[in-house]
């Protein structure tokens, strides 16, 4: 099966990519929505990507009907491995998050975790979520805000590396900013029962930084991202290698510490 030909993923499927979207689960990435989960709700992930927060939820809803879509293929079969090894049933595919194959009023929950942030449209997603949520149901998003990521030691590096990302994203028609936009996308998709609350993650152990720089010193060289980079006249290989030593160098700083600002939003249909 083809990939879905909509918006462009900045980020791409490359190992350093799908390296750090392993790591997610329900507690880091969705604790938001956590506490509303209980057993028999019926669940639509949406952009699952390899699974992770796709297989915990649906131990939280278990024997409800979960349901995750990406817009590519690529991830696809190692979510499936993940929910046969953790023993829960999830139906995985391919879709299209502007025109969801499921009829209006489908799920009691509908969940996106760093999608809306890449869409040229995210209104629109958010209207096709609602309309397959049930009344009464719920939308659960969960988006970083680039310009909200700050790091000890100071980086010309990181610096050049933040507002790269910035460019690249908006040059694909994304907002990476995101998070503090989720209320004003749901408004204007006419959703106006909204909580929204803030999540961080902080980078600080030797370990963390050590994986979390080696997963963006893998962006910054050898993804979609950096394809991307180069190819719009952003950046050159050089550049790049040099985010790249960037990240390095922070993540064998022993003082080094970083953190990423999420917006997140539960939405009552």
């Amino acid at each position: 099966m083809q990939g879905v030909a909509v918006d462009t993923y900045t980020h791409g499927h490359a190992e350093p990519v799908l390296q750090s979207h392993r790591w997610r689960t329900a507690e880091n990435s969705a604790a938001h929505l956590v506490p509303h989960l209980r057993p028999g709700l019926e669940l639509l992930d949406v952009g699952c990507g390899p699974g992770t927060i796709t297989v915990d939820l649906a131990a939280r809803v278990t024997p409800g009907r979960v349901v995750g879509i990406d817009v590519s293929p690529a991830p696809l079969a190692e979510a499936r491995a993940l929910a046969e090894q953790a023993g829960v049933t999830v139906e995985f595919g391919v879709g299209d998050g502007y025109a969801l194959a499921a009829a209006d009023d489908s799920f009691d929950v509908v969940h996106a975790h760093q999608v809306l942030q890449h869409l040229t449209d995210p209104v629109a997603a958010l209207r096709e979520m609602a309309r397959v949520c049930r009344p009464g149901g719920l939308i659960a998003v969960r988006d970083v805000d680039y310009a909200a990521t700050t790091w000890f030691p100071a980086s010309p590096g990181l610096d050049r590396w933040l507002d790269l990302y910035q460019r690249v994203a908006r040059a694909n028609g994304a907002e990476p900013d995101a998070g503090r936009r989720l209320r004003s996308w749901a408004h204007a998709a006419g959703l106006r029962d909204a909580v929204a609350t803030t999540s961080a993650w902080c980078f600080a152990t030797a370990d963390e930084r050590t994986w979390w720089g080696r997963s963006w010193a893998g962006r910054a060289t050898a993804s979609a991202f950096a394809e991307q980079a180069r190819a719009y006249g952003l950046a050159t290989p050089e550049e790049l290698q040099e985010v790249a030593d960037a990240w390095l160098a922070w993540a064998g700083a022993d003082d080094g510490w970083l953190g990423m600002l999420h917006g997140e939003l539960l939405i009552r249909v």
